[in-house]
């Protein structure tokens, strides 16, 4: 009883001393977190940068859409007033 209380003692330290992280791991692994949460910060950043970019993009696309739409019917007009007088002018 008194070789396993023994044993199980040796095991118990064995394992604190080996699985126990030392301070300088846990600074570094401090360091990076925080390297990590600047980055993410920044691609936050980033990603809404990008994504009033592309609001301002697709108003100004569907602006340009409509003008477009209108100056197509604008010549869709003119042409039948053209084609009008033409038939007038060709009766006489």
């Amino acid at each position: 009883m008194k070789k396993v209380m023994k044993l199980s003692m040796v095991a118990l330290v064995a394992s604190l001393a080996v699985g126990c992280a030392s301070t300088s791991d846990v600074e570094n692994l401090q360091s990076q977190i925080d390297g990590l949460k600047t980055s993410v910060a920044q691609a936050s950043a980033d990603a809404a940068s990008a994504k009033s970019a592309a609001d301002s993009a697709s108003a100004q696309a569907a602006s340009a859409e409509a003008a477009a739409n209108r100056a197509a019917q604008y010549a869709q007009d003119t042409n039948s007033k053209l084609d009008s007088m033409f038939k007038k002018s060709m009766l006489k």
